[in-house]
């Protein structure tokens, strides 16, 4: 069998997840210029809120994911509001260490109210396939691939035709520019943050149906993202898609081809990590960190 086909096809659809993933991630630190140590915890609850409104309402995650996103920007804003604008001009080593502790709260939070146990949301497609020929394509990936699509193209929308966002652009190119021109840079900063969170909670919620859900699986999602946005460029959210997909051809390319390679896939993304660093420091499309 020529693994070809399905392999391109597993590929891709793991780089739209990815995408989801990091956007948030990169959008922060872009316009923000906030390194969100707590990101992957966003992801977490958001999968948490998928699995108890299927098991509680009977509510599907598709059906829950608006939900689930305002309920992230809201509590982005709060957080954002109560915390992070206190650090907004301290050294980036200050924002690590506040987001890293917002990060371990909520974490232990959830460890505390849910325990530390496995667990999945299943809908009715969470482990259904479909056929073309030889390739098999998991109906759950293709759905979380294909909000992931919608919700980033979103992103991109909101970003380059609307007032907001060309205002979060205008502060991410030069943010004393944009104060002399009237933004409200804290208002525009808070929206921003809460954004990241929605779309942290909206990877969540495909999460659910497709891996396992526990307090400790943000971090992985974190660690991995950070190596996707650092590979693309550190806040540049193009270079975070790039960078998203590479890492998801890099990975799947192991898993079929090396011998071994499903045990040995986790660790490509620090392989292809310390490879771009060495060749080109500020990731694919990156920009200077300003210190």
């Amino acid at each position: 069998m020529d693994f070809l086909g399905q392999f391109f096809v597993d590929a891709m659809l793991l780089g739209g997840l990815y995408t989801l993933m990091v956007v948030g991630l990169s959008l922060s630190f872009g316009i923000i210029r906030v390194i969100n140590f707590a990101h992957g915890e966003a992801i977490m609850l958001g999968a948490y809120a998928s699995f108890w409104a299927l098991h509680v309402s009977g509510m599907d995650p598709l059906l829950a994911l608006p939900l689930v996103m305002v309920a992230g920007l809201v509590v982005g804003l709060l957080i954002f509001r109560v915390a992070i604008r206190r650090v907004l001009d301290a050294p980036h080593i200050n924002q690590i260490l506040l987001t890293f502790g917002i990060g371990l709260v909520l974490q232990n939070v959830a460890l505390i109210a849910w325990t530390g146990d496995e667990r999945s949301a299943n809908p009715p497609y969470a482990f259904s396939s479909i056929m073309f020929g030889d390739i098999v394509i998991s109906v759950s990936r293709a759905i979380a691939f294909a909000v992931a699509v919608i919700l980033v193209g979103g992103l991109f929308f909101w970003l380059k035709r609307t007032e907001l966002g060309r205002a979060s652009r205008a502060l991410a190119e030069n943010g004393d520019a944009a104060r002399l021109m009237g933004i409200n840079v804290n208002a525009i900063y808070g929206l921003t943050f809460g954004i990241s969170a929605a779309l942290g909670a909206a990877t969540g919620v495909l999460m659910s149906f497709i891996g396992a859900i526990s307090p400790f699986m943000g971090f992985h999602m974190l660690v991995k993202g950070f190596a996707i946005i650092i590979l693309g460029g550190l806040g540049s959210i193009m270079g975070s898609v790039i960078g998203a997909f590479v890492l998801a051809f890099a990975e799947t390319w192991v898993a079929y081809y090396v011998p071994g390679g499903i045990g040995w896939a986790e660790g490509v993304a620090f392989a292809v990590l310390f490879v771009i660093l060495i060749v080109r420091p500020r990731g694919i499309l990156g920009q200077a960190v300003e210190e």
